[in-house]
């Protein structure tokens, strides 16, 4: 080591000096050397061991890819204005600064086996052209550049490398090429070769997969000898999968950086980096919102769809480049998901960050580390959960500090995305990079908050285990006693659908259904005026009829708030390309007459409903939801169900045991669980599953003599069923009286009642409970607005009390 080695020096005579230490100081000599034959001035200070190191650090160490070539430039100029050095050019950088796809890449040894598979040779010598470049690369990083002669030997060392890997750089983007034109692509035998594609894809692919050729030569050739009808086709292949490799600028990391993952490397010390923020799926509104905005503009997908053939039957210009730019897409959504390359985050319609972070995991060292910015989705989205679960289980998650897209005093960190949109640092190791415990912090708005003892929490891999037993994501807890109180109540109760288990628990019998698309299924949906114009008659309960014919409405999530399936109509804002269907509160003295029902946007035919879901009644929750909003859980009791896909519905379940889940879904305490849990804009139902639940036993236990279950069922009955179209639930839960006269203040108390019950069947004591109130400041704001006080906690800690001297929170 070392050591030793300085000691046999000592015992010599000499003294043993660093070769760091010494390489500085030849670096500095030469510098000033070149200064002084040209008449520069140079000082010593100018020249200091740091300038030095950042030059040489920067030469060696820093690496970068980007597909936008100006994004490379600027990096470079930056690079360079950071590591400036007086008397020394420019150091050379394009090395390690590269322009290309790092998304879409081949494995050298992959395509080789796979060319073995179809029984052609590949020469030793083409492999050994990666150690050959090797070498020249390692000499360019070695270099200082101290001079104009050095910075120009290292741009001849870097071509004589690209020249060296430049056949087997065609071989590979010729192999991702194929990718992209062929679905099915590679084939492992022979025989799968000969059925691909066309009669004419298939005799170019036997002529330039023949046995007796060189491919690498080939295609570093670019084209094959001859003029058959055979050769014409192969070299037609040939030339369009080059220009696709050249449009797309496919990156193969092993080939471009050798220095990096041969010889004794097996990846990168650290990887880091923001990646972009987009779905790989052609979004149709925002394409035509740059091209046809009367096309975007049309709130429902039918529409446009209907639009978009207008243009194709005229062949438009506008159609073909659209026609292109899908085609582009979904063979690039394609390539990805079926290269193998993201068995983790590359399934269904993926973001372009989820590939990045397992590329990320692909190129890293075994003990380096992972630190990118990415949406918080990473840590909770149902997508993610295999990728996430693998590195917070094994101790490898190091930090996640979760931020929203704000900062104190006000603005936010990325001003073309959502304030409210949360994103996270996300710090991971590789396969043998290990920590004892995650740092997290949630809900962060600056930095400085990182300085708070509260905020960072030290979470262990059975902490996530313990509050997502399915998935295994990450808790969103903004304090240590968030974490308290959440994992002390997933202790003592069970979660709504348990899969951690060889054998799945369910604590109620509950079945998710996701009914219709308001994308996929909206040539099904019915306007108003469309219905008038086929004959429809405005019919009872906010139906339409047309003879045997009937219509009903198609409820969606903002049509509902807590046990009101009235809360609002829908209106349209075409000029809104996002999100041109709006909510209209209903107010309550219209809520009052329980033969007045909210207007939605659309109804649909009640033959369009599946057989096997048509119900009276079911428990409808909102989808759209943000831990920032009033309520993050809102639920309902929904009529003649006909529900988009942002109103899930629970079903299978007897009405006196859906009063005791809606009332247990709907309470402040279940909320602010789930509030630790939802990390984007949607209550998915993999996080719902995950929550919580009072078990249907605990209900049976007396307060005072009276059922728990009964007093539930009461208030949830009288707070439901407060027009005419929820009769058959009433009449389901035994009741067969008139709707309940809406009053506010009446409903405000029943569900303090409930609220209060919760808390205890929760076992929350007082003082967690005034905190866990504490924490929906819009349900404060509003109450203060209207009563002048905290009108919510008040009557929650009041029955608390009450429960608490063994009363019914209520009477």
């Amino acid at each position: 080591g070392d050591q030793s080695w300085a000691a046999h020096l000592v015992e010599k005579g000499r003294p043993w000096e660093s070769p760091l230490v010494t390489r500085l100081a030849d670096v500095r000599r030469e510098i000033k050397k070149t200064a002084q034959e040209h008449g520069w001035a140079v000082t010593d200070a100018q020249l200091d061991d740091r300038h030095l190191v950042r030059r040489m650090i920067l030469k060696k160490c820093v690496f970068g890819v980007d597909k936008n070539p100006m994004a490379v430039e600027l990096a470079k100029t930056s690079l360079w204005l950071h590591t400036f050095t007086v008397g020394a050019p420019l150091s050379f950088l394009d090395h390690h600064l590269k322009c290309g796809d790092s998304l879409h890449g081949e494995h050298l040894e992959a395509v080789q086996r796979n060319l073995s598979a179809l029984g052609m040779l590949f020469q030793q010598a083409d492999m050994a052209r990666l150690d050959s470049a090797a070498k020249s690369l390692a000499q360019v990083a070695d270099l200082s550049d101290i001079d104009i002669a050095q910075a120009r030997l290292s741009k001849q060392l870097a071509e004589d490398a690209h020249e060296q890997v430049a056949p087997l750089l065609a071989l590979l983007d010729f192999w991702r090429a194929l990718r992209w034109m062929i679905p099915g692509w590679p084939a492992a035998t022979p025989r799968q070769l000969s059925r691909l594609g066309d009669e004419t894809l298939r005799l170019a692919l036997a002529e330039i997969f023949s046995e007796q050729r060189n491919l690498v030569g080939t295609l570093a050739s670019g084209r094959i000898d001859g003029t058959s009808p055979t050769i014409e086709a192969a070299n037609a292949l040939l030339e369009q999968a080059q220009r696709l490799a050249n449009r797309e600028d496919f990156f193969h990391w092993r080939t471009a950086f050798p220095t990096v993952f041969r010889s004794d490397g097996d990846g990168f010390d650290i990887v880091i980096g923001n990646p972009p923020w987009d779905r790989i799926k052609l979004q149709e509104v925002e394409w035509f919102a740059e091209r046809d905005l009367a096309i975007a503009q049309q709130a429902r997908a039918a529409d446009r769809k209907r639009m978009i053939e207008q243009l194709k039957h005229r062949q438009a210009p506008l159609w073909l480049e659209y026609q292109d730019a899908v085609a582009r897409a979904e063979a690039n959504a394609r390539v990805l998901g079926k290269s193998g390359d993201y068995p983790l985050l590359g399934g269904g319609d993926v973001n372009l960050y989820s590939l990045f972070v397992e590329r990320a995991q692909q190129l890293i060292g075994s003990h380096g580390i992972v630190a990118l910015i990415t949406p918080s989705g990473i840590a909770a989205d149902k997508g993610a959960a295999e990728f996430f679960r693998g590195i917070s289980a094994s101790g490898r998650l190091g930090t996640l500090f979760d931020f929203e897209n704000r900062y104190n005093p006000g603005g936010s960190y990325f001003p073309d995305v959502d304030s409210r949109f949360k994103f996270c640092a996300l710090l991971f190791g590789g396969a043998q990079r290990t920590f004892e415990q995650s740092r997290c912090a949630f809900f962060l708005h600056s930095l400085v908050e990182l300085d708070e003892p509260d905020r960072v929490l030290a979470l262990t891999a059975d902490d996530f285990r313990l509050v997502n037993p399915n998935t295994g994501a990450a808790p969103i807890f903004r304090s240590k006693r968030d974490a308290e109180i959440t994992t002390r109540i997933y202790r003592s109760h069970p979660v709504l659908v348990d899969r951690s288990c060889e054998e799945e628990k369910r604590a109620w019998p509950v079945k998710y259904v996701r009914m219709f698309d308001m994308t996929n299924d909206s040539g099904l949906f019915l306007k108003r005026t469309e219905l008038e114009q086929q004959g429809f008659a405005s019919a009872a309960l906010n139906h339409w009829k047309k003879g045997q014919i009937e219509a009903v409405p198609l409820y969606v999530g903002r049509m509902i708030h807590q046990y009101d399936h009235r809360f609002a109509n829908v209106t349209v804002n075409e000029s809104n390309l996002h999100n041109a269907a709006l909510g209209e509160a209903l107010p309550s003295i219209l809520k009052a007459d329980a033969d007045v029902f909210p207007v939605p946007q659309y109804w649909v035919l009640d033959r369009s409903i599946p057989e096997e879901q048509r119900e009276n009644w079911a428990i409808g929750f909102r989808d759209i939801a943000r831990t920032t909003d009033v309520r993050t859980v809102i639920a309902a009791i929904v009529p003649t169900v006909a529900a988009g896909n942002t109103l899930p519905i629970l079903s299978g379940i007897r009405a006196s045991d859906s009063a005791l889940l809606l009332a247990n879904m709907n309470s402040l305490v279940f909320d602010y669980i789930a509030r630790q849990k939802v990390q984007s804009t949607h209550v998915n139902w993999y996080i719902l599953e995950q929550l919580p639940v009072i078990a249907s036993d605990a209900f049976a236990i007396p307060i005072s003599g009276h059922c728990i279950a009964n007093f539930v069922r009461e208030q949830v009955l009288r707070l439901t069923y407060t027009a005419q179209d929820l009769k058959p639930y009433a009449q389901a839960m035994g009741y067969d009286g008139k709707p309940f006269q809406w009053d506010d203040m009446d409903r405000k108390q029943r569900m303090a009642a409930l609220d209060a019950l919760f808390m205890h069947l929760y076992g929350i004591e007082a003082d967690d409970a005034s905190y866990i109130l504490d924490t929906f400041p819009i349900v404060r704001e509003q109450d203060t607005a209207t009563y002048g006080s905290y009108l919510t906690k008040e009557l929650v800690l009041a029955g608390m009390a009450k429960i608490a001297a063994g009363q019914l929170p209520l009477g």
